[in-house]
């Protein structure tokens, strides 16, 4: 009997039984239902979400974001981006984003997204934002209703002005999405350029009770969860083009 065979064929169910454990484990994990956590913890977003919205419509820098909000036809809240670094950087957070329907100016959603990205070189400190996208094309709309994307690469961002009097006309209207932020840290500035933005498929579910895409939710509108009227009117209230 040739026993040099045996190493290698143990490789071979040794690898067999790994994947096998892999699949079950995967089938395990697709059917176990929504925990308490994710409905929990969408809920609480959504609640976040509204309460940085009214922080940038009485903070009186935000002056040109409140006119330029008017002009969006997303908004993408983002309670919460915690930053940090020494000598490799890396941020990330979760938020809420509401698409307004241009014919009868309304705003439906919330879907839920993550945005982060990572950085390398001579930096040390750590922050934490409050940080508002304004997507401002359809080309930037389009972008969102994609699985991720790149920001700066897969579509145009600026930083959006900010600053007592500033005015709106000093944004750079041709790009697809500008960026606002409240920061509190030993950074100067927040920068997004090249984070990655991505649905959160699973708060999805968790909020509106069962799978559902972010198109599914801001584009054909098959689904609403009453908790978000509150976010929704706050919105409405701050983008009106007309008298609200």
């Amino acid at each position: 009997m040739n026993t040099k065979k045996y190493p290698s064929r143990l490789r071979t169910v040794s690898l067999f039984l790994v994947a096998f454990f892999l699949a079950a484990a995967m089938t395990i994990t697709l059917a176990v239902p929504v925990s308490a956590d994710d409905r929990q913890g969408a809920a609480q977003l959504v609640e976040k979400a509204e309460m940085t919205l009214q922080s940038f419509m009485s903070d009186s820098s935000m002056e040109s974001f409140r006119d330029l909000a008017k002009q969006a036809k997303g908004i993408l809240v983002v309670p919460q981006l915690l930053k940090g670094a020494f000598v490799f950087g890396a941020s990330g957070g979760s938020g809420v984003l509401l698409i307004r329907d241009g014919e009868a100016d309304r705003w439906f959603g919330p879907a839920f997204y993550t945005i982060g990205g990572a950085s390398f070189g001579l930096q040390i400190g750590g922050q934490a934002s409050e940080v508002v996208l304004l997507i401002m094309t359809e080309r930037g709309v389009a972008a969102m209703m994609s699985s991720s994307f790149k920001l700066g690469a897969d579509v145009g961002l600026a930083a959006g002005p900010v600053g007592v009097g500033v005015a709106a006309s000093t944004a750079n209207l041709s790009a697809d999405i500008l960026t606002f932020a409240r920061s509190k840290g030993l950074y100067g500035g927040v920068s997004l350029d090249g984070a990655v933005v991505a649905t959160r498929e699973g708060l999805n579910g968790a909020y509106y009770g069962r799978h559902v895409t972010s198109s599914d939710i801001l584009v054909r509108r098959e689904v609403t969860n009453p908790k978000a009227s509150g976010l929704l009117s706050r919105v409405t209230k701050m983008a009106c083009t007309v008298s609200c």
